[in-house]
C-alpha cells in the first residue's frame, strides 16, 4: 500500500488508469455530444425539412456512453485491482461500441440530409 501512496505503482496498473480517466473524460463529452446532436435534429424535424430515426438511435448511443463512462469511474475507484481491470475492459467494450454507433448514426444523417425528399411525402 506504501508503494501505491509513494507513486510507485506497477506502470502496467497506472496504465489501465490513465486509459479509464481517458474513457471516463471523453464517453461524458460524447454523452454531451449526442444530447447536443438530438437537439439539433429535433430542430430539423420541427422544421419538416427531414425525418429521421437518427435521434432515436444517438439517445440510446449516449446511454451507451454513459454506462461506459459509469463503468469507468467505478474502476477508478475500486480498490482491487482485478476488479479494476474487469471494469476497465466492460467499459473500453462499449465506449468502442459506442463509436461504431455514432458513426452509423452519423452516416444516417448524412443520407437523410442528402436525399431529397420524395413528392407528396413533405
Amino acid at each position: 500500500m506504501e508503494g501505491e501512496i509513494n507513486g510507485d505503482r506497477d506502470p502496467s496498473t497506472h496504465l489501465e488508469q490513465d486509459i479509464c480517466i481517458h474513457i471516463f473524460t471523453v464517453s461524458s463529452a460524447m454523452v454531451g455530444v449526442c444530447l447536443t446532436v438530438i437537439g439539433l435534429i429535433r430542430v430539423v424535424i420541427t422544421f419538416g425539412r427531414a425525418d429521421t430515426l437518427a435521434d432515436d438511435f444517438l439517445a440510446g448511443d449516449a446511454l451507451l456512453f454513459l454506462i461506459s463512462c459509469l463503468l469507468s469511474y467505478w474502476a477508478l475507484r475500486s480498490r482491487s485491482l482485478r476488479r479494476m481491470h474487469r471494469l476497465e475492459k466492460i467499459a473500453d467494450g462499449i465506449f468502442i461500441l459506442a463509436m461504431i454507433g455514432m458513426v452509423i448514426i452519423c452516416a444516417l444523417i448524412t443520407y437523410t440530409i442528402s436525399v431529397p425528399a420524395r413528392p407528396g411525402t413533405g
